[in-house]
């Protein structure tokens, strides 16, 4: 079976900026001009509150397939950082998949979506345990064969981390897809700050803010953070972060917690790809033509796409839908 490449992927020439590309990714435009079949996951979809471990809650979103007699199987989606399961990328890949005969799981992590009131301490990018036993509650509930999984960004991340900790935890995943994940996180942060332009940096800190706004009023006996602290810049909170938050002892400590670079996937022996482009303003390319990886874990860069982007044309559709169900339906296929 041929299955699409990153260098597939050609869009017109206007849509040949990553930058363009980026922000077209997550733009409320894109979500007003996409075809009513790229949203149809939201149809009959059933909230579920899912068991992280320790008292841990999480949110989420199941739809049964009805395009076939039986399913291919059970498709699991993250969302990027202060996305959500409605985020405009994870409905794509969830209604294509759903089409194509895949039941849906789309996970919110801690504090993303509406799920702040849930958990009282904060999220952050190093709570991997909570999400691998959530995925382990999804499996019990809806042991559908096989399951499959796909992230996004610092979804991505975590679709290979909890990919390498699935064989050891009994958890049945027979694959993960990572699109543009983080790979070297104090890479990234430092070229979010310096590389990239400001509005990045803007555009993720309004949404950060603006959740740990929606934090303190879910908890208001809780001090999360000062007003001077949450006035700082994306390092300097991520910093304040970490020294109130977490058990870290740095910010470079907290940021190795959660890197896939080098040689960290070599441990990962779950079936995997990992799809970025070249041009994405947000995470360095560098970090990927570094990695060190096992046969099983397939890398794809393309040359155009942007950060989660792979926009094909001005119907707002992106080739990564495309590019998510060609491999998960080879696993059946396989």
């Amino acid at each position: 079976m041929s299955l699409p490449r990153g260098k597939d992927f050609l869009p017109p020439w206007p849509l040949r900026s990553g930058h363009l590309q980026t922000m077209l990714s997550s733009s409320g435009v894109r979500r007003l001009m996409l075809p009513r079949a790229a949203q149809v996951v939201q149809d009959g979809a059933e909230p579920v509150l899912v068991n992280g471990g320790d008292g841990v809650r999480l949110t989420g979103a199941y739809t049964a397939q009805k395009a076939i007699p039986q399913s291919r199987g059970l498709a699991v989606l993250f969302h990027g950082w202060e996305g959500s399961v409605d985020s405009t990328y994870v409905l794509q890949t969830g209604s294509r998949l759903l089409a194509d005969g895949w039941d849906i799981f789309r996970l919110n992590f801690r504090d993303h979506g509406d799920s702040h009131h849930l958990n009282e301490a904060l999220f952050h990018s190093c709570r991997i345990d909570e999400v691998v036993y959530a995925l382990v509650d999804i499996a019990q509930r809806y042991p559908t064969r096989p399951m499959a999984l796909a992230g996004f960004s610092l979804g991505g991340n975590f679709a290979l981390r909890a990919a390498m900790r699935a064989p050891a935890l009994g958890l049945p995943l027979s694959y993960a897809l990572a699109v543009c994940p983080i790979i070297d996180p104090r890479e990234g942060l430092f070229s979010l700050e310096e590389a990239a332009p400001w509005f990045y940096q803007a555009y993720f800190m309004h949404k950060w803010r603006r959740s740990l706004q929606a934090k303190q009023a879910a908890f208001p006996h809780r001090d999360y953070f000062e007003l001077s602290e949450l006035k700082q810049n994306l390092r300097g909170l991520t910093a304040s972060l970490v020294a109130r938050h977490t058990d870290f002892g740095s910010l470079e400590a907290y940021l190795d917690g959660y890197s896939v670079a080098g040689r960290a996937l070599e441990s990962l022996h779950v079936p995997a790809t990992i799809l970025t482009a070249r041009d994405d303003p947000v995470i360095p390319v560098d970090a990927f033509e570094k990695l060190d990886l096992p046969a099983n874990v397939e890398l794809d860069i393309a040359a155009y796409g942007g950060h989660c982007g792979f926009i094909r044309g001005w119907d707002m559709t992106s080739f990564t839908d495309e590019y998510i169900a060609a491999r998960f339906n080879a696993i059946v296929a396989d």
